[in-house]
């Protein structure tokens, strides 16, 4: 009896203290592929709920693509043009870093900085991204304001 009270024991604690080290590759695996920018949105960065501005990609824009690949490589296509001719513009590669527990991401493509994102939303055809780098007060309150962006598939 009392070993199978230790064996019951060990296995309790052995369960409470594992981690779930699938879910950061879980969330990795849901973050690959393409993404376009639904909305950029710019929240009063004292009550983190005031919208100060939104920005709805349109035309070229909205051809935009965020990519990320489960290998930590990262890519941004951006376009350029007026109505039906859009032409590619440019493409940023780099590798990106994501951290489950924390929900931070970050992005360093090459020859340019690293750049740091906390994920607010991640499903299979959302994410939304609140920006952590290059603050400012937009309704001149005193107080950097907060840039959130959002992607679709």
């Amino acid at each position: 009896m009392k070993k199978q009270l230790l064996l019951f024991a060990f296995s309790a604690l052995a369960l409470t203290s594992c981690k779930d080290d699938n879910l950061e590759a879980y969330e990795i695996e849901m973050m690959s592929g393409d993404w376009k920018v639904s909305k950029i949105q710019t929240i009063s960065g004292k009550d983190n709920k005031t919208v100060l501005k939104t920005e709805i990609p349109t035309d070229c824009e909205a051809k935009n693509t965020l990519y990320f690949r489960s290998d930590y490589f990262t890519s941004y296509t951006y376009y350029t043009g007026t109505g039906l001719e859009c032409q590619v513009s440019g493409k940023t590669e780099g590798k990106f870093t994501y951290t489950e527990e924390s929900k931070l991401l970050s992005i360093k493509n090459d020859n340019d900085n690293e750049r740091w994102y906390r994920v607010e939303v991640l499903t299979s055809q959302d994410l939304k991204l609140a920006q952590l780098f290059a603050a400012f007060d937009l309704n001149d309150d005193g107080t950097d304001d907060l840039i959130y962006v959002t992607y679709k598939r």
